[in-house]
């Protein structure tokens, strides 16, 4: 499939203040999109101006929720090169969760490629300042309209560029937790592994609950027991526990987190043991208060390491240590940011250069 770059009539104008610049606010010139039909497969590919789209009232996504979508990061280094992280696993889990939801694979290869030329393209929007990045979110929809459950025969799949902010602008801090044991975000047998809007629009009346009890995200518990910890908001969560750094394991109802698997392996080499296991709620508020857990922490694309200082579960509020960011998670934050940014060397083959 060939790759149409059409012309660019009206650049857009760029907020010369990066300080300023918030998350998932501000887009830029151009964006990616083909477009999918049944018995012909992928098509018309091209790099185009960033445009609203046309669909009808009764188009498949509205009202039966299929899609999917991804998130990852370019990175403006020191010498002014641009990088990705560990992009081909974002187009890897696209594809499992196209998969989940009945929707057509990409060609990994022509969407990687499709997203560099877009990149170059758009190399003027990566930002400079320490902690900024160009957020890119993939995106596939439903497009056929109609009224009825089915598995649409046409689909649109778009990249989209957003230059972002520093997540921490005056230092990392730690982060308040509100555990709701009312909703879950997702069941077995569920679409909790894929990236779906569905699991995200579940879990907005916890985050308002959440936000009314002065707390800044949502502790999951599974849902057959309301017992078992699971994510945190829009991100994996990770405690250390005796040393030992323990995490919630892959089992069909959370997303498996790119930089889940990254702090993992980081962990792992530092000689940290690692152990993905089911922790019960009351497991960690009795470790929290014992002191057997010292760290908690949550991670994901957009925070990349989040702290926290303390859960709140059925009224009971406990501190994590002093409320502070640990050792342990701020070593892992740096290490993953070092290898990002090009501080540090990267072994692992993480890292793709524009």
């Amino acid at each position: 499939m060939d790759l149409k770059v059409l012309p660019l009539q009206q650049p857009k104008q760029k907020i010369s203040d990066e300080s300023q610049l918030a998350f998932g606010r501000q887009f830029t010139d151009r964006m990616f999109v083909m477009d999918y039909t049944v018995g012909r497969g992928w098509h018309d590919a091209r790099i185009q101006p960033y445009a609203k789209f046309e669909l009808d009232p009764a188009t498949l996504v509205f009202h039966y929720a299929q899609e999917i979508f991804e998130g990852l990061k370019a990175y403006r280094r020191a010498d002014g090169s641009i990088c990705l992280f560990r992009p081909q696993d974002n187009i890897a889990r696209m594809n499992l969760g196209s998969e989940r939801m009945c929707m057509p694979p990409t060609d990994p290869e022509f969407t990687f490629e499709a997203l560099k030329e877009l990149l170059r393209l758009e190399a003027d929007w990566v930002p400079h300042s320490e902690g900024t990045s160009l957020y890119i979110r993939p995106t596939m929809i439903a497009t056929e309209p109609i009224i009825g459950l089915k598995s649409s025969d046409t689909f649109t799949y778009y990249i989209i560029l957003s230059p972002t902010g520093a997540y921490y602008k005056n230092g990392v801090a730690p982060i308040k937790i509100l555990v709701e044991d009312e909703y879950v975000r997702a069941a077995p047998g569920g679409t909790g592994e894929a990236k779906t809007g569905g699991n995200y629009a579940a879990s907005l009346l916890a985050f308002r609950k959440a936000a009314e009890a002065g707390c800044d995200q949502v502790l999951w518990l599974d849902a057959t027991e309301r017992k078992y910890i699971e994510e945190v908001g829009t991100s994996n969560i990770c405690v250390i526990r005796d040393g030992k750094l323990v995490t919630s394991p892959l089992a069909g109802t959370i997303l498996d987190g790119i930089t889940r698997r990254s702090i993992l392996q980081l962990a792992k080499d530092r000689g940290i043991e690692v152990v993905e296991q089911a922790l019960a709620i009351d497991e960690l508020f009795e470790g929290i208060q014992s002191g057997v857990i010292t760290e908690a922490f949550g991670c994901g694309t957009a925070v990349v390491v989040s702290p926290i200082g303390q859960f709140t579960y059925k009224g009971d509020t406990v501190q994590v240590a002093d409320g502070q960011p640990g050792k342990v998670t701020m070593g892992l934050y740096k290490a993953l940011t070092d290898i990002q940014t090009g501080k540090a060397d990267d072994p692992y083959g993480w890292v793709v250069t524009l």
